[in-house]
């Protein structure tokens, strides 16, 4: 099973990839999406979303695990990290993958094995669990603990349905809406 880990947020959003064999863990790959920080929200939702669709078809992953929204102390900062949660969801959504979402608490908990670990301790985990020769970004590294997370958690529930099928673009049924074009 292939798991795709994302960390959203506006300025950075850090995604890896896992995959499931047996009873092991094995990195495919992990990185960072950065819109331009001059651009107007939009423009960076945007660049976020189609970034994320380049991911999901270069790796074809089976699921995705995105991590939950945080109280911000910052309302502001806390509505511009719902909309880069909403861009990551959409791009998801739109591939037909299945998504998991779990807090960054219960994360750094599969992990490190505590809730309250630092960056850093997420980040030398990462790098250990899945035998990587440097540490991952932050943002990378948060989002490869989600899929690590999600491999561990899931394994239960996965045997019971079955491992999920791959999807194709050209293998989807739709999106349930139907978009007209006025002349």
């Amino acid at each position: 099973m292939r798991i795709l880990g994302i960390d959203p947020g506006s300025s950075v959003t850090g995604y890896g990839i896992v995959e499931r064999v047996g009873g092991n863990l094995v990195h495919l790959t992990h990185g960072t999406l950065r819109p331009p920080k001059s651009q107007e929200l939009a423009v960076r939702l945007a660049a976020i979303q189609f970034g994320l669709a380049e991911v999901i078809e270069a790796h074809a992953p089976d699921l995705a695990v995105v991590e939950q929204v945080f109280v911000s102390s910052s309302p502001r900062s806390a509505l511009i990290l719902g909309q880069a949660r909403g861009a990551v969801l959409a791009a998801v959504a739109a591939a037909g993958l299945p998504v998991d979402e779990y807090s960054a608490r219960e994360i750094k908990q599969a992990v490190v094995g505590t809730g309250a670990a630092a960056k850093a301790q997420v980040q030398l985990m990462v790098k250990r669990i899945l035998q990587l020769e440097d540490k991952p970004p932050q943002d990378a590294a948060d989002a490869l603990a989600a899929a690590i997370c999600r491999a561990h958690r899931g394994k239960f529930a996965d045997l019971a349905r079955g491992t999920p099928r791959r999807r194709s673009r050209a293998g989807r049924s739709g999106s349930g809406f139907v978009m007209r074009r006025s002349r």
